[in-house]
């Protein structure tokens, strides 16, 4: 069976049909590149992850064409990145101060204020492109971003049950 009998047999203008075949040739691409072996080294190992892992948000961001912020956004990301070959080498990253290191002062603070403001800038890191986002579009934005992560690991794991034993 050919891994093209893993899309969903829908309309192949359906945002999972769309992405499973952008996703699956951009696979065979990495794959091509060179055979994984038990024997790869670990940075082998992430440098691989990394370019499954851009070649699933680069495939889903096409997919969904130009038609959110959230894709144009990653899209944008993706291309300056890969512009400056930023994948090779590895990043620090912010940290984000997490609930468990706030105060209690900071906690009661946030229960007696409801905490919407502070839970929408959480969500804003979360989604792509949404740190310039009102509430409502950032919640629609939101909503339609989780759909595309949902039907990005509804493919994986087709695709992992197609070639498990």
């Amino acid at each position: 069976m050919k891994p093209q009998n893993l899309m969903n047999p829908t309309s192949s203008s359906s945002l999972k049909s769309r992405f499973t075949t952008r996703f699956l040739r951009a696979l065979s691409r990495i794959n091509a590149r060179k055979q994984f072996t038990s024997t790869s080294s670990p940075r082998e190992i992430f440098q691989r992850y990394r370019r499954i892992k851009v070649a699933a948000d680069k495939s889903m961001a096409y997919s969904v064409r130009s038609k959110r912020r959230w894709s144009r956004v990653m899209l944008s990301k993706l291309r300056s990145r890969s512009s400056s070959n930023s994948f090779s080498s590895v990043r620090l990253r912010r940290v984000k101060k997490s609930s468990a290191t706030k105060t209690g002062h900071e906690k009661e603070a946030k229960i007696k204020s409801g905490g919407d403001q502070e839970e929408a800038d959480e969500l804003r890191e979360l989604v792509p492109g949404g740190e310039a986002m009102d509430l409502c579009n950032l919640l629609d934005e939101t909503a339609h971003y989780i759909k595309c992560l949902n039907t990005q690991v509804q493919v994986m794991r087709k695709i992992v049950d197609f070639y498990s034993p």
